[in-house]
């Protein structure tokens, strides 16, 4: 392992941990003594995706990573969901033990994926994965979603109870009329 600092061809290793899927390893070089950490994980045999077009395409964790980023961005999830989220996602299609994969499972293990860990991200990537054609297709996916899920911890509910938006109006008319007399 090169040093990062020095460049230095050789460091030794002051400290091992496994983690997750792998191996944290605290370095120091023999040079120049800058320590450094670096993270090894067991590449498995190549896989590939067949897209809907029938291209082949090897998987690639960075894609699937930036496209549930998306779906998850300013969302209220905690550190390390959705690295952990695509770490399942990932074991589960090395584990299938096949050399090529559907596109259409590895969307349909993030969107059951997603529906658990939030559901306005579940949303954002489904409308876009499974290509809603219409305001009314979308409507009924959320209609469908908040009638049979139950809301992940620290989520608000999808869409709010009739009360809610009766005393939201209320309360935001008595703010008007208060700013109004100012």
């Amino acid at each position: 392992m090169n040093c990062p600092y020095c460049g230095h061809y050789d460091s030794k290793v002051t400290d091992s941990r496994d983690v997750n899927d792998g191996v944290r390893r605290r370095r120091q070089c023999l040079s120049c003594g800058a320590r450094f950490t670096t993270y090894e994980r067991l590449q498995p045999a190549s896989l590939f995706v067949i897209k809907k077009d029938e291209r082949r395409e090897e998987f690639d964790r960075n894609k699937l990573l930036s496209g549930i980023r998306k779906a998850c961005e300013k969302r209220p999830l905690p550190t390390g969901a959705i690295e952990k989220l695509v770490d399942d996602i990932e074991a589960e299609l090395y584990r299938l033990g096949k050399a090529e994969i559907a596109c259409e499972l590895i969307g349909d293990m993030v969107i059951e994926q997603l529906k658990r860990l939030d559901h306005i991200a579940y949303i954002r990537f489904a409308s876009v994965y499974r290509e809603f054609a219409d305001i009314t297709t979308l409507k009924e996916e959320v209609d469908n979603l908040a009638s049979t899920a139950v809301h992940p911890a620290n989520q608000l509910p999808l869409l709010p109870d009739e009360e809610l938006i009766v005393k939201g109006r209320r309360a935001s008319r008595k703010r008007s009329k208060v700013r109004s007399r100012r």
